[in-house]
């Protein structure tokens, strides 16, 4: 039940980060409307690469740049991390072991109305253990990488 709700959630937060904007019922900002996701398939990034993966699993919530300013965003109960900032907030240092387990067990926050943080975690997690672990090195080496001096 968990995993379909996160699958449901992946699934937009991916046609999200790929067309770089937020699908919205048509008239929904004219007319006041409710805004809504639209669904997609989940395409598997390339574990290779973290800025890949960032940009089809993060930038829909945390935006291209890691600012917290995805296009899905404003639909969250709470906004997401400014992610260039977790160096700075933690003494000049990458907290890699608390970023490895947010994407592994969920963030103390609850942005998608559970304390599931990523929603594609279970995704992740339903795959070998190498992969799994190639994929979370990957992110957080590129997350690392665009920290705010």
């Amino acid at each position: 039940m968990l995993i379909d709700k996160c699958l449901r959630f992946v699934l937009a937060a991916v046609l999200l980060s790929a067309s770089g904007t937020v699908l919205l019922g048509q008239q929904a900002a004219a007319t006041n409307q409710q805004k809504t996701l639209e669904k997609a398939p989940i395409t598997p990034s390339n574990a290779a690469s973290g800025q890949q993966m960032f940009k089809d699993y993060c930038a829909a919530c945390h935006g291209a740049n890691g600012k917290g300013d995805g296009p899905a965003a404003e639909l969250l109960k709470t906004p997401p991390a400014d992610l260039t900032m977790l160096a700075k907030n933690n003494n000049g240092k990458f907290p890699a072991d608390h970023f490895e387990a947010v994407l592994r067990f969920g963030a103390a926050g609850h942005a998608h109305g559970t304390s599931d943080m990523p929603v594609w975690g279970p995704l992740f997690s339903a795959q070998n253990k190498s992969l799994v672990q190639l994929r979370i090195s990957n992110l957080e080496s590129y997350v690392a990488s665009i920290q705010q001096k």
